[in-house]
């Protein structure tokens, strides 16, 4: 959606879709909003989990308590039940699901079963993707007056030219620059606790191969999965953010992270934006 500043201001239902990094600070930005109430706070991630992924995360929960004698006879004995856990604030299913590629020993999976499962996530975040406009209706007849909704950090990799165009057209795009620091807070966060993520498959290949070399390794079961998380992640960002500025150009707008840090309520953050639009 394109507006002026004064035409957002004035917008009755204000819609938007948050693209960037994840700890950018989307998430921080729509409970900003939410909190104040009027808001539907529409969440990517929670509803891969809760619905497009549902199934195959809990298939992998089970699989995982099955490894464990004790936990499998009490799942034979119907003595616990297992479902995917995910919530608004707690996503670690999904991450679990996801995993990472590397030796089996250290935590890391199978390089099939790590292509396979990078796949079937982003068929569900192009399904979530998809589901906007019928929950932009849903929170409106549910006395919502504005929508916010909350991507994942790869909605830049979809390269889904069609829904680009459907989330352009029922929402206005903002994409959160992150400023040098807060890439630096990012990269450190991610060495410090190196969590999975989805990597385009043309991006995966390139840095599994260099990866490979530099590290002197021949097969994947040999990569600490830890070690790769670490070494890729600032590279995911140099490559993504080439990416969420495409799709500001040519769909939507830029707030710069800092900016977004210092708004202290919905307010202020509808100010921002309008700056953003002027």
């Amino acid at each position: 959606m394109r507006y002026t500043a004064e035409q957002f201001r004035k917008e009755k239902n204000k819609r938007l879709t948050l693209l960037g990094m994840s700890g950018v600070g989307k998430t921080h930005l729509s409970k900003l909003l939410a909190k104040e109430g009027g808001w539907f706070h529409y969440s990517g991630d929670f509803r891969i989990g809760a619905s497009h992924l549902k199934n195959d995360i809990i298939d992998n929960v089970a699989n995982k308590m099955k490894a464990d004698p004790w936990l499998k006879g009490l799942l034979k004995n119907n003595s616990i039940s297992v479902n995917s856990q995910v919530t608004f604030d707690n996503l670690e299913p999904i991450s679990a699901f996801l995993g990472k590629a590397g030796n089996p020993e250290q935590g890391g999976m199978q390089i099939d079963e790590f292509v396979r499962r990078q796949g079937l996530f982003i068929e569900a975040e192009i399904k979530a993707m998809y589901d906007v406009p019928s929950f932009i209706e849903r929170s409106q007849k549910a006395g919502c007056q504005h929508f916010i909704n909350d991507a994942g950090g790869s909605l830049c990799e979809l390269g889904d030219t069609k829904l680009y165009k459907l989330l352009s057209e029922n929402t206005l795009i903002l994409y959160i620059k992150a400023s040098e620091s807060n890439q630096q807070a990012l990269i450190k966060r991610a060495k410090k606790t190196p969590k999975p993520v989805y990597y385009h498959p043309d991006f995966f290949q390139s840095a599994l191969k260099s990866y490979l070399e530099e590290k002197q390794l021949t097969y994947v079961a040999q990569i600490n999965p830890d070690d790769f998380v670490r070494w890729v992640f600032p590279k995911l960002i140099a490559n993504r953010q080439t990416k969420y500025q495409e799709l500001a150009k040519q769909y939507g707008y830029t707030v710069l992270s800092n900016d977004l840090y210092s708004c202290r309520n919905a307010d202020e953050v509808v100010n921002l934006i309008c700056e953003a639009l002027d």
